[in-house]
């Protein structure tokens, strides 16, 4: 049997977090900037007044931003957003490498990811992945609803989602490796026999600067 290596996206695959811009290429980028200001407050707020809403509250603004940002939006404008993303999205060249690597000696490839399974498939369609578990957006009538469907596929929701994943498919007899950054990853990577926490990576400024730190 094969091994199964898992990869993060945001900060790990890439450089950045992808989120922001394609929420900027949906609403705009004025827009969205206040959104996100509006919704840390209201996040804040929340959490301050109900003790039962727990510690994420990063989940919380994640939720309440994309709801402001993405509701009511079409699934022809998402699709526009998604093709500018691709245009935007720097490879960190490292670990782009070592997916390449384990695809080439025939391990299964996973990109497990908090990003929007909206843009996604856009942002991969060229790589050699099997599966892809993504954060799920409700659409109904052909327009974005905002709202999260199925649970924010990070920290412990990934980390169940691999588990489930490694059960239904396994057993991989040759390995599991894991690449991702921490605090988030580190519980879907405690499931790996290799894992790798790789220091998030930010955006560089310009292309210029991204090779050179490639």
């Amino acid at each position: 049997m094969s091994g199964i290596a898992i990869f993060d996206f945001d900060g790990t695959l890439i450089q950045g977090d992808s989120l922001i811009p394609f929420c900027e290429f949906v609403a705009g980028k004025a827009e969205a900037r206040r959104a996100l200001l509006a919704s840390v407050r209201d996040a804040v707020m929340r959490h301050a007044r109900d003790p039962r809403l727990g510690a994420d509250i990063r989940t919380t603004v994640k939720s309440l931003w994309l709801r402001r940002t993405l509701a009511g939006a079409t699934l022809d404008r998402a699709g526009e957003a998604a093709e500018r993303l691709a245009s935007w999205v720097r490879w960190h060249t490292p670990i782009l490498d070592a997916l390449h690597r384990h695809a080439d000696k025939g391990d299964h490839v996973v990109v497990a990811t908090g990003a929007l399974a909206l843009y996604m498939p856009r942002l991969i369609r060229d790589l050699p992945v099997h599966h892809l578990m993504a954060t799920e957006i409700g659409v109904e009538g052909g327009r974005l609803t905002g709202e999260i469907a199925g649970g924010n596929c990070v920290r412990e929701e990934k980390a169940r989602r691999v588990q489930a994943y490694l059960e239904e498919r396994g057993p991989f007899e040759a390995g599991t490796w894991g690449y991702g950054n921490r605090p988030s990853d580190l519980p879907f990577l405690a499931l790996m026999r290799h894992p790798t926490v790789v220091k998030t990576v930010r955006r560089t400024r310009d292309r210029k600067a991204a090779t050179a730190a490639g």
